[in-house]
């Protein structure tokens, strides 16, 4: 299996990426590690609502890094499924078969060596903080029921604190850093095709 990463600040636009490549190949994968957000649900959601999850400690790395080991050995994995309104995990999972390739897109996934080092291309997103503010304002608005200043708030106290802190200093362990307009789906194609032949020349050498 061929794990591509995407990572980048939040609103950087990771999601969307990843979805156009799905949209070019419906036979790719997606794993976000939204996903995986430790289970808070022994909290109230006001208290659930206070935790940072732009924080790295806020993520199930071991459960992350195990499902995307069996997914590398061609076994099927039961992924969690969090609810962004109610700020824990659902009762449901869903269930993920591997594929040949997978894109993994997330925060910290380039802060995590363990996870890393499972990556065979990685990406990263460079966006301005005004361009990822505002796109948080307008998804967050809309799809999960937050008011503006709710949103600023939290982008303020929490997301671009954690950025600067977890995230952006991890740009460099990318193979490709794209800033805002190199960020072209026919370019991520092309990067990710490069890669894909090139490992399978090595391999085909070595054998």
């Amino acid at each position: 299996m061929f794990l591509i990463g995407i990572s980048g600040g939040t609103g950087s636009g990771k999601s969307t990426l990843a979805n156009l490549i799905v949209k070019y190949n419906k036979n790719i994968g997606i794993i976000n590690q939204d996903s995986y957000y430790k289970n808070f649900y022994y909290l109230d959601f006001q208290k659930r609502s206070l935790i940072n999850y732009d924080d790295p400690k806020s993520v199930d790395f071991k459960l992350l890094e195990k499902n995307l080991i069996k997914l590398k050995k061609q076994k099927k994995i039961s992924e969690p499924i969090y609810s962004y309104k109610s700020h824990k995990r659902l009762k449901t999972n869903k269930i993920i078969f591997p594929k040949n390739i997978l894109i993994l897109e997330g925060l910290h996934i380039f802060y995590k060596k363990s996870i890393l080092d499972l990556i065979d291309l990685s990406i990263y997103l460079k966006v301005s903080e005004k361009v990822r503010l505002n796109r948080r304002i307008k998804r967050d608005m809309a799809e999960r029921r937050r008011s503006r200043f709710e949103v600023e708030n939290r982008f303020l106290s929490m997301c671009q604190p954690m950025h600067i802190k977890y995230t952006e200093p991890f740009k460099n362990k990318a193979d490709f850093i794209l800033n805002e307009d190199e960020i072209k789906i026919k370019k991520v194609l092309n990067l990710i095709s490069k890669k894909i032949n090139i490992d399978n020349y090595q391999k085909n050498i070595i054998q």
